[in-house]
């Protein structure tokens, strides 16, 4: 297509439009604050922003596990914490039964006390956060056991437990961060048989010795009250270890995430002093060059005819 405009003014619309652009650019920067908001405004730098935009969701999703997981573990911590306080009261009343001035009465007493222990140990082992039985592994919408006197062990597993959950690490890898309560209350043989340190069977073999006044049941019940509860004190000591390690993947990942907001603002972001500076001066000299244009004479070769 042919122009009908002359050189001059081809230029100065050219010119006018190019200054008028610069004054989009910094209207659209001082506005939102952001350098780049469109991939058409840096296309060489956007594969790297988005990356930087990928590693930060993933850090704030593992800041979140990491929140989870810690609640869980600090609640893990403190419940086993008051179940070994029951085993203590348990090693206590196995070595009062064990006094000679005991009678089946009293044994019997102290037999009924043991099995109000070993109903709040099963309250310990459905502990819940969140509505999720934390002791119950892959399957944390139900209990794992509940109380049944006539039961060996006197309690009931419900369902098998497995505890494949692992938390990611920022800094890299991954750990584990809970137990099941079979683990926990019910640690069995490779036969399947309980175990010396299995709680559950240490407090039923000593309730039955207490109700049959069986002195030497009672006292063999006793060392596996005393195996069991050092062996509780180790469980306490995991979670111990896994609030440890939460806490510092937390931290990591606190700072890689403040690393990655610097990064991605320096890439992002907009100079709004500099914004607003070029929009003024745009602004300034726009209005200065239409001025200057109108006032331009308009003669063409009819104005020197007569």
């Amino acid at each position: 297509m042919i122009s009908n405009l002359d050189p001059s003014s081809q230029m100065f619309l050219a010119n006018l439009a190019l200054a008028q652009s610069r004054v989009d650019n910094a209207q659209r920067q001082v506005s939102s604050g952001k350098r780049i908001q469109a991939p058409s405004d840096a296309p060489d730098e956007i594969d790297q922003l988005m990356q930087l935009r990928t590693a930060l969701a993933r850090n704030q999703q593992i800041q979140s596990n990491l929140s989870l997981s810690k609640t869980e573990a600090d609640t893990a911590e403190q419940s086993l914490g008051s179940a070994a306080k029951l085993m203590d009261r348990a090693l206590v009343l196995a070595g009062q039964a064990l006094s000679p001035a005991q009678t089946a009465q009293t044994r019997q007493s102290i037999a009924d006390e043991i099995q109000s222990l070993t109903e709040q140990m099963v309250s310990f082992s459905q502990t819940t956060v969140e509505g999720r039985y934390i002791f119950s592994g892959d399957q944390d919408q139900e209990a794992v056991y509940q109380i049944d006197a006539d039961a060996p062990n006197g309690v009931v597993q419900l369902l098998p437990t497995t505890a494949t959950r692992r938390i990611e690490d920022p800094a890299g890898g991954s750990f584990q961060v809970s137990r099941t309560a079979t683990d926990i209350f019910d640690a069995r043989n490779s036969d399947d048989t309980p175990a010396s340190t299995n709680i559950f069977a240490a407090l039923a073999a000593l309730r039955v010795g207490l109700l049959n006044n069986d002195e030497t049941a009672i006292s063999d019940a006793q060392t596996l009250v005393r195996q069991s509860s050092d062996y509780l004190n180790t469980q306490v000591a995991f979670y111990g270890t896994v609030q440890r390690r939460i806490q510092d993947a937390t931290d990591f990942a606190a700072g890689y995430d403040t690393r990655l907001q610097t990064e991605l603002s320096t890439k992002e972001d907009a100079d709004i002093t500099a914004a607003a500076l070029e929009l003024s001066q745009g602004t300034t000299q726009i209005q200065a060059a239409l001025t200057a244009r109108a006032k331009l004479p308009r003669t063409s070769l009819f104005d020197f005819l007569g």
